[in-house]
């Protein structure tokens, strides 16, 4: 089991470019994972690699990319049974 840290994140953040903006986030700050859409708005997001770059990817996440309106995070680490070295939008 990989250690890893998951988010659910809700507002606008579906068709505001929001999974393409944690991608590219996520690979400034060398994280492994993944990101989605979820069926009822939100956008779900596992995050591994360096638990300080998993603190500054949080805090970009509460913000979100320009167009996007975060009112909700929430996160916390899950044992989660695939290692991702690259990350991936779903």
């Amino acid at each position: 089991m990989i250690r890893s840290y998951h988010c659910v994140v809700t507002g606008k953040v579906q068709g505001v470019f929001f999974r393409s903006w944690v991608n590219d986030q996520a690979v400034a700050l060398h994280l492994g994972g993944w990101t989605r859409n979820l069926d009822d708005g939100p956008i779900e997001v596992l995050l591994q690699g360096r638990e300080s770059d998993i603190a500054e990817m949080r805090t970009r996440l509460l913000v979100g990319p320009p167009l996007s309106q975060v009112t909700d995070l929430k996160c916390n680490w899950i044992d989660y049974d695939t290692k991702h070295d690259s990350f991936e939008i779903r």
